[in-house]
């Protein structure tokens, strides 16, 4: 090393990202890359003691959904409480550009009902200082963050620029729309975007109801915008679908991949009604991948789940007649009503009238406490229905007990996929798939039901570490899925490796001391608006190119990171 460092970490166990074993060393970093691994390396300007602590390449987070947030805020948080320093986002079709001023009113409603934000929240937070996805690009190319940010252009708000209201109305695409959504999806790829992201999901609607308006798109809009893609030579392709038939869904997507020559990730969950169509579906990308058509499928480290609770915005006893005529009061006055022994019995006597629903939010053999430090795998002796059973009362009135607890803001926990069987064991044969990645956290999305951006930390605390009710998985393994796999599926091969040459972007992690806390609400989007937060104990520090935005899980102030334009090439 001929230059001084401007920071060394010093004396840590180094897992590099390639999924070595770990070897005992110290890290050197010089104008924001990695400068010298090796041991006795000479001091540098500052120095982290990292004796007996963990050191490992940034986390890469391929799904977030924070194209809102990264427009107010330089906090992408929770994902950087959780050692990630690269986060992608326009995720499933949706996102805020291209956009012309008429039609904000549309992607705002449409990311309120998938997303889960509220409009209040996005009329006020949004500055709308684009119109087309390059514009959008560089507004956020003069913003600082606390990690880096990549995008992707979403199939929605390109629908509806082209078409307007026929977007909306499901109307198919002509040959002018077409050309016009290609032309737009490639210029977004070429101005640095790495991806153009799809939703085929009917779960993916506004509040009112109306489904995404990707929903139908045909076969011969997604081969021509693919093939427009593809011509760029970057970018991946991100889809979501039902799979109701998944032989000709399936075959769909081969012809796009085909058509583009680039890499798609597919959402993959376990439904409980088809709990074996995942491994179908799997099965498909592993044979396709074996024909040269690059696949993934992207998976989640826990069950996709909700958290139920009277602070926020679903609890077990929603849509019912009494619960709606306090749906809409501050939270406090809310909780006096709810004490009242008159309100509770009533609200417990009625039912919700919309059955889906009711399965939802007060199936009580899947409905479980969630606990501190939060328990993802729980067995089924922990439902409330089982609890309820051995105390000999009613589970909805053992719920209503519980969810009161803690001033009226203990927390639920209801897994809606990947748990059908009651374990996690699906969910290992999911990400040890090797045409796998890990990914959903949507640390941007569902704020007022989820926080599952500490996934991510989960993979190492839950399954490297802390499981009971099944084998675990390897450390070196889970680091290099956090990191080299997930850089290098979007095209970002200067980052996810310890190496001479490589972006500085390196967790310090005390894995003894990593835990998650159990979800907690605060009012901090704009206008007071709420979301579910997660605090993470164990990252002594998290550094991105080369500076530290964290030491001993307080921020530093420094805002290193930035908008990364298009594919990174390898140091």
């Amino acid at each position: 090393m001929t230059e001084t460092a401007s920071l060394v970490i010093r004396g840590g166990t180094i897992l590099d990202g390639s999924g070595s074993d770990p070897i005992e060393g110290d890290v050197a970093i010089a104008d924001g890359r990695i400068s010298a691994i090796g041991a006795d390396l000479p001091k540098g300007g500052e120095e982290i003691d990292a004796r007996g602590r963990l050191v490992t390449p940034g986390f890469v987070d391929v799904h977030t959904h924070y194209d809102a947030q990264v427009t107010w805020s330089n906090r992408i948080t929770p994902s950087s409480w959780n050692g990630v320093t690269t986060a992608m986002m326009g995720n499933c079709g949706v996102g805020f550009a291209p956009c012309r001023p008429e039609q904000r009113d549309m992607l705002v409603k449409l990311m309120e009902g998938v997303e889960d934000i509220p409009e209040v929240v996005l009329t006020e937070g949004l500055p709308w200082n684009w119109e087309s996805f390059e514009d959008y690009l560089n507004a956020l190319e003069a913003r600082h963050y606390d990690l880096d940010v990549v995008t992707q252009v979403p199939h929605a708000a390109v629908r509806v620029f082209v078409m307007g209201a026929r977007a909306v109305a499901h109307e198919a695409a002509n040959a002018e729309d077409r050309a016009a959504m290609a032309r737009i999806a490639a210029a977004g790829i070429r101005s640095g975007a790495l991806g153009f992201s799809t939703s085929r999901t009917i779960n993916h609607k506004t509040l009112a109801g109306v489904p995404t308006p990707t929903l139908k798109a045909e076969a011969e809009e997604l081969i021509e915008i693919a093939a427009a893609v593809g011509a760029t030579g970057a970018g991946w392709m991100q889809v979501i679908s039902d799979f109701n038939d998944q032989e000709a869904e399936f075959d769909m997507l081969r012809r796009i991949v085909k058509a583009s020559g680039r890499p798609m990730t597919i959402t993959v969950l376990q439904r409980d009604a088809k709990p074996e169509g995942w491994r179908d579906l799997m099965g498909r990308i592993a044979d396709a991948n074996a024909d040269g058509l690059r696949i993934f499928g992207q998976v989640l480290t826990r069950p996709t789940g909700i958290n139920l609770g009277f602070e926020i915005s679903q609890n077990p006893f929603i849509n019912r007649p009494s619960w709606d005529k306090i749906a809409d009061l501050p939270f406090a006055e809310k909780l006096v009503i709810l004490r009242q022994p008159d309100f509770r019995a009533q609200l417990i006597s009625e039912t919700n009238p919309d059955e889906r629903l009711a399965n939802r939010v007060s199936r009580w053999d899947r409905i479980f406490p969630l606990g501190d430090p939060p328990d993802y795998e729980p067995g089924p002796e922990k439902s409330v229905a089982a609890m309820a059973e051995r105390a000999g009362v009613d589970p909805a009135d053992l719920a209503y007990d519980m969810l009161l607890a803690k001033d009226g803001k203990t927390i639920l926990y209801r897994p809606l996929s990947n748990y059908t069987y009651g374990d996690l064991e699906t969910v290992k044969d999911m990400f040890s798939h090797p045409n796998s990645l890990i990914g959903l956290g949507d640390g941007g999305a569902h704020v007022s039901i989820l926080s599952d951006a500490s996934a991510m930390t989960y993979l190492l605390t839950h399954w490297t570490r802390d499981r009971t009710r099944g084998e675990k998985t390897t450390l070196p393994w889970a680091i290099k899925r956090l990191s080299h796999d997930n850089a290098t599926a979007i095209g970002l091969n200067d980052r996810g490796l310890l190496r001479v040459g490589y972006k500085a972007d390196i967790n310090v992690i005390d894995y003894d001391g990593l835990r998650l806390h159990a979800p907690h609400v605060v009012h901090d989007l704009p206008s007071g608006g709420r979301r579910l937060v997660q605090k993470i104990d164990g990252y002594d520090a998290t550094i991105v190119n080369g500076v530290p935005v964290q030491i001993g899980g307080t921020e530093t102030g420094a805002l290193p990171g930035r908008l990364v334009r298009g594919p990174q090439s390898a140091a």
